[in-house]
């Protein structure tokens, strides 16, 4: 699963990435500690503005029928191999799927590091300083003057050394696939396949500090690599 990344770039960087006009309407603050139910920048298509717009979302998906939005810490990842077909994610992923950038995302392995239950996390990010795009959902929640719109970040299967640390991993989308994705409509087994194994091999596992752990702690000394063991083999992972 997801449940921890950072996303640092300016809303003016990221308009400028994704082509798209920024509707954030204040500046994007740097957060290295991306948690349930925060804020987040996201993609997606606006009828309105005939083309993509930068918009803040609520990390958490909450379904337009959702009885209250107290759910959405639970709704943060959407499983590829069911996503099309779920009452709760399939309606988006139909007509609004969204793109998440982040610089990259946080992962836990137990028993190996003196870290958060006694773990090591892990940060995993491209290796020539770049922005991912995970692939999301959004929808909108309640009605009024300012509804919520909230989103979650669709995972698949970890592949390669990614697997050595989780296995599952964010489906991180290359400039070729964003258009596609954000068009609506479309074969779910082509929109959903994994990245190629170059745009994999680009990602960086990177040991970070234990200070990650604790959702109150923010700033660039999160993502600074510390000196550990790599894991040598598949094992059992905390989940957050």
């Amino acid at each position: 699963m997801c449940g921890r990344y950072a996303t640092t770039r300016s809303a003016g960087d990221l308009s400028a990435l994704f082509e798209s006009l920024d509707e954030t309407g204040a500046p994007l603050p740097a957060d290295y500690n991306v948690a349930p139910t925060d804020p987040v920048p996201i993609v997606r298509l606006s009828r309105r503005a005939e083309g993509r717009v930068l918009s803040v979302a609520r990390w958490g998906l909450v379904p337009p029928w959702a009885g209250d939005p107290r759910g959405a810490a639970r709704m943060i990842n959407a499983r590829a191999e069911t996503v099309a077909t779920s009452r709760a994610y399939g309606p988006s992923f139909a007509r609004r799927r969204c793109l998440v950038p982040a610089d990259g995302w946080y992962e836990w392995v137990r028993g190996a590091g003196a870290g958060r239950r006694g773990s090591q996390p892990y940060f995993m990010t491209p290796r020539d300083g770049g922005v991912l795009a995970f692939a999301g959902l959004w929808s909108v929640w309640g009605g009024g003057p300012q509804p919520l719109l909230t989103c979650s970040v669709v995972t698949t299967a970890a592949l390669g050394e990614l697997a050595r640390v989780h296995d599952r991993m964010p489906l991180a989308l290359p400039r070729e696939r964003w258009g596609d994705w954000l068009a609506g409509g479309g074969e779910a087994a082509e929109l959903l396949a994994v990245p190629a194994e170059e745009f994999l091999a680009g990602v960086e596992i990177r040991p970070v500090g234990s200070a990650v752990g604790d959702v109150r702690n923010n700033g660039p000394r999160l993502v600074e690599a510390v000196a550990v063991e790599p894991p040598e083999e598949p094992v059992e992972l905390t989940l957050f």
